[in-house]
């Protein structure tokens, strides 16, 4: 493991003033913040468009959120952490710099609660929500009481985001959306892996690369870059930080160079996969997953090299990897209805972007192996289906049945690139069907699902609430054939 020192005394309680304001409090990194914030004794309120769990749960904490933005809302504040969807003429925005209350960025924020910390950061275009929540479990796990600041809720943390753990160690999702994991100075540091995404941002993969290398020399000189060699982006910036003097190890299960391996894997009784783990050719033990897909066991690697160099043990983080339930929306089991003599299972996943879903399927074909699976995917921001179109006129192949919902339009107008109508006529297989509204698509796929038939649906943005919607109407629709069945027996 590399030497980490005794946790000073915490010094942001000086750097924070009491009064927060948050501009995008629902957001799920922000909401984190205001979750950390509230703990500490601060007072916090915020804004969004909308209102959510998220909001409700910093509610809850004590904290006030408006929906909507105004001025007004900052007026009392002492420093404002805007979400980096807030645009420059956003009325809170505007208001705080006219009267002169400091504002700063959400990653920002985020550098301040981990001024004592030694930090590991998770970067990555896939798997890092999951690789940070696995090593948070396994930091956890093994009595290192972390702080946590993720991307998703945490089904082992009690469906939160984020912990203000009292140990030294901090686990935090690295976003490099506007390049916020710049502003990270990690201990250590994981790339799970670059392909193109965000080049509405960006503008050229070559440009994000970039960015991946700049956040890995951000790295302190006494800390350690932990790369999937399995990537190829990921293996060259391993390969440069190295040949520039860095302390890096790799991690993987094709690559031929590597320090962390997973090698005899099968697939195990619980829908996952057992492996053993190697560390430079030596046996450390057995890890076994309840999640599925390579793509989960590639994060759990990643997950056990940064919590082990930063001092779990490998029985604690492989206990802690066996246990993990997965981050919500991860291969989210809704529910299940029994209908016309077979069991419907629903099951909403976060995949936005084609290899996401490709992943997604593939672990699913292997989870349900002889059953029908049908799909409704909802796209993200109109660049992204633009940029990525030749991949996703490919990546739904696994599916019997592809719907297609309206776009996310997130921080984006229609005119930045492709509607989810016109992506769905460059899909050939299969052939989608496309549905503008989440009434037509509960009645439509609820309609269509036949019995034996598992259903997901995948993307971003508010398509997690069609599966809830869904479960409803094929539950209708099972007791208005009982129904019919009473009447038909009498």
């Amino acid at each position: 493991m590399i030497g980490l020192k005794p946790r000073q005394q915490r010094r942001n309680g000086n750097e924070i003033p009491q009064r927060v304001h948050l501009v995008g409090a629902g957001g799920i990194h922000m909401s984190g913040i205001g979750q950390i914030l509230l703990q500490r004794g601060h007072t916090v309120t915020g804004s969004d468009l909308t209102l959510s769990e998220h909001t409700a749960r910093l509610e809850a904490l004590g904290g006030r959120v408006f929906q909507g933005h105004d001025a007004s809302h900052v007026r009392d504040a002492q420093l404002v952490v805007a979400t980096a969807a807030a645009k420059s003429d956003n009325p809170e925005v505007t208001e705080a710099q006219r009267l002169g209350i400091p504002l700063i960025s959400r990653a920002e924020m985020v550098q301040k609660l981990l001024a004592d910390r030694e930090v590991i950061a998770v970067a990555g275009t896939h798997g890092k929500t999951t690789t940070s929540s696995m090593a948070a479990l396994m930091t956890v796990r093994g009595e290192l009481d972390p702080l946590v600041l993720i991307g998703g809720d945490m089904r082992d943390l009690g469906n939160a985001n984020a912990r203000d753990g009292a140990g030294r160690i901090a686990v935090v999702e690295a976003d490099e959306y506007a390049e916020a994991f710049l502003q990270y100075e990690p201990r250590i540091a994981v790339i799970t892996n670059v392909e193109p995404d965000h080049l509405d941002y960006y503008g050229t993969v070559e440009r994000l690369g970039q960015a991946f290398l700049a956040f890995s020399r951000r790295v302190r000189a006494d800390g350690i870059l932990i790369a999937c060699a399995d990537n190829t982006w990921a293996a060259s910036i391993a390969e440069t930080r190295e040949a520039e003097g860095a302390h890096v190890e790799r991690y993987g299960i094709d690559a031929a160079d590597v320090d962390w391996r997973a090698t005899r894997i099968r697939g195990n009784d619980r829908g996952g996969l057992d492996c053993v783990v190697l560390l430079s050719g030596q046996e450390l033990g057995k890890l076994s997953l309840g999640v599925p897909g390579r793509h989960n066991l590639l994060d759990a690697l990643g997950a056990l090299a940064a919590s082990m160099r930063a001092g779990v043990d490998f029985h604690r983080a492989s206990q802690a990897a066996s246990e993990f339930q997965g981050a919500k929306r991860r291969f989210e089991l809704l529910g299940e209805v029994d209908i016309e003599g077979g069991t419907v299972t629903v099951i909403d996943d976060y995949a936005h972007h084609p290899t996401e879903v490709r992943a997604t399927l593939s672990a699913a074909r292997a989870r349900f192996a002889g059953r029908r699976l049908v799909g409704c995917f909802q796209p993200h921001t109109y660049t992204r289906s633009q940029y990525l179109l030749d991949d996703f006129r490919t990546c739904f192949e696994g599916l019997e049945t592809l719907y297609l919902l309206r776009t996310y339009e997130a921080r984006e107008n229609p005119d930045r690139g492709m509607d989810a109508r016109t992506l769905a006529a460059e899909i050939e297989r299969p052939a989608p069907v496309y549905l503008d509204s989440f009434e037509e698509a509960t009645e439509r796929i609820a309609g269509d699902l036949r019995p034996g038939d598992v259903f997901f649906t995948i993307g971003a943005g508010d398509v997690t609430e069609l599966g809830p919607m869904v479960l409803a109407a094929l539950e209708a629709r099972a007791a208005e054939a009982d129904d019919s069945s009473d009447r038909g027996a009498s």
